[in-house]
């Protein structure tokens, strides 16, 4: 009769380290975006191909497809990592911290990423809720979050009334930005942030907020 291994004590060791995998590469990590970027530029967003990052990158289409399942992916994190999440700061005022905030928003959507890819990424959004997902949760929230924690700082220095609908605030304030870029019927300009944030305030501040800032409007 043949004896049979068992597994009690009698497996390989390396044998986990095997199935591991190799470990990632982190110079693709950093060269693909910059990829991405170069190709968006160049051709748009209806011109991005795996292969093509993957050739410009210096690796292969099954090492980004190991990353992303799609090129739509692919963009959705180099739009999270190029046009960033950065945090609305909180300098002790309030119109301040918010026209930093959306000022942050309104460039990076001057950016190759934001001009030519998000309005068509916004479209492939509709038919992949698991893309959806991904883009809310890796660059939509992040972004909202911090500006409604702005918002209620501002509750709380007594700037913007108690009442105010926060979730409301959000959509009028970031909504202009999104408008222009997703129709480009007017330009994202510099001031575009600091003219939403006033208009947007004058509505729901505190009696002593425009007491303080009646000669700003």
């Amino acid at each position: 009769m043949l004896n049979t291994p068992t597994d009690s004590g009698n497996a390989d060791p390396s044998a986990g380290r095997q199935r591991a995998g190799r470990p990632r590469d982190e110079r693709i990590d950093a060269a693909v975006p910059e990829a991405v970027l170069r190709i968006l530029n160049e051709v748009g967003y209806s011109g991005l191909t795996m292969e093509a990052v993957a050739t410009l990158a210096g690796t292969s289409k099954p090492a980004l497809r190991r990353r992303w399942r799609s090129r739509q992916h692919l963009v959705v994190d180099v739009l999270a990592t190029t046009m960033g999440t950065t945090p609305t700061p909180d300098t002790g005022c309030t119109h301040c911290d918010l026209i930093a905030g959306i000022g942050t928003l309104s460039r990076s959507f001057t950016t190759a990423v934001g001009r030519r890819a998000l309005p068509a990424l916004v479209a492939d959004l509709a038919s992949d809720p698991e893309l959806e997902s991904e883009f809310l949760s890796k660059f939509f929230h992040p972004r909202r979050a911090s500006t409604a924690e702005a918002l209620r700082r501002g509750i709380r220095r007594g700037d913007i009334r108690a009442d105010a609908d926060i979730d409301l605030l959000l959509d009028m304030l970031a909504s202009t930005t999104y408008y222009r870029v997703l129709f480009n019927h007017l330009p994202v300009t510099n001031a575009l942030a600091e003219d939403v944030v006033m208009v947007v305030l004058g509505g729901v501040a505190t009696s002593q907020w425009h007491r303080e800032h009646r000669d700003d409007f």
